[in-house]
Parts: structure tokens; C-alpha cells; sequence
């Protein structure tokens, strides 16, 4: 008997290979963290990344065909080793990896980063963010206030939790 989440995958994606996409034992934010650290890209512009892109949800599908928690293109799963992309580790993993490709490729400018990962890294490298796209605009404004908002949110969790009680 297959797993629900793999009847809705079938349903969804439409294909007569079923491929259990059942979340792992652990949630997706353990699989941020791990390889947020792994691969020294801010977590909370993994976790902005996937606020923007998913939502969280491991099963959405984009209509130009993104999929899973990142929303990971077939090219860049490929690209990445990534060879189930509804499966949230594998999903993360390669999604980090790419960020962190990306962070390389633009020197660490996060506004590029995002604007690269939304739209492809040859068109920011072409024309930087004089990509005059309101979407791709958009887009990075978005992944900022996202990205300040888990900051706020981290550094207020870590003075409460350092606090006397």
C-alpha cells in the first residue's frame, strides 16, 4: 500500500511512476539548518528562499515546472544530484548547494543571489540588477523582508534563551 502524500504526488504530477515523496523523520528545518551550515549560506535566506518559493509545501509544482520545498527546476536538481525533488533532504540539500554556487558566482551579494535563483543565474549575470524585471524586483524585495524578518526572529529567540529566568 502506498502512502497517501505518494497518491497525492501521482495525482498531482500526473505520472505512472510513484514516487513516495512522504516527509522524512525529520522536519524540513533540520535539513535547512544542516546544510545551511554545511555549505556557509545564511539560513535565513534558506528559509526566506522557501517561504517565497513554497511555502513550505514539499509537494507544489510550479507551472513552469519548479518542484518541491524549493522549488527546484529539473536542470538545477540535476545539475545539484538532486534525483527526487519532492523529497524535502534531497530538495534542501540541492537547493542550499545552488545558493551557495550562487553566493560564489555573485560575491556574496545576497540581492543578486536571489534575483539569480528566481530567474537564472546568465540573465543576472548579464545585466546585474539592472535586470529591469518588476517581477524579478519584486522578487528580491520580498526574499529581503523575509531574510530581516527570520533575523529579527533568531536574534530575538537567542536573547530569550539567554536571559536569566
Amino acid at each position: 500500500m502506498k502512502c497517501l502524500s505518494c497518491v497525492v504526488l501521482l495525482i498531482f504530477v500526473g505520472r505512472a511512476k510513484i514516487t513516495c515523496a512522504r516527509p522524512p523523520d525529520k522536519p524540513a528545518e533540520y535539513w535547512v539548518e544542516i546544510y545551511a551550515e554545511r555549505y556557509g549560506v545564511p539560513v535565513e535566506l534558506v528559509e526566506a528562499i522557501i517561504d517565497t518559493e513554497s511555502g513550505w509545501n514539499p509537494l507544489l509544482v510550479s507551472p513552469k515546472g519548479a518542484a518541491g520545498i524549493m522549488q527546484l527546476m529539473p536542470e538545477t536538481a540535476v545539475r545539484f544530484g538532486v534525483r527526487n525533488r519532492f523529497h524535502i533532504e534531497e530538495n534542501v540539500r540541492g537547493g542550499v548547494a545552488y545558493l551557495a554556487w550562487l553566493s560564489a558566482r555573485f560575491g556574496g551579494d545576497l540581492r543578486l543571489v536571489s534575483a539569480a535563483y528566481y530567474v537564472g543565474e546568465r540573465a543576472i549575470a548579464a545585466r546585474g540588477l539592472a535586470y529591469s524585471s518588476p517581477d524579478v524586483q519584486g522578487y528580491v524585495l520580498r526574499i529581503a523582508r523575509q531574510y530581516r524578518s527570520h533575523r529579527v526572529s533568531r536574534h530575538t529567540a537567542a536573547v530569550a534563551a539567554a536571559s536569566p529566568k
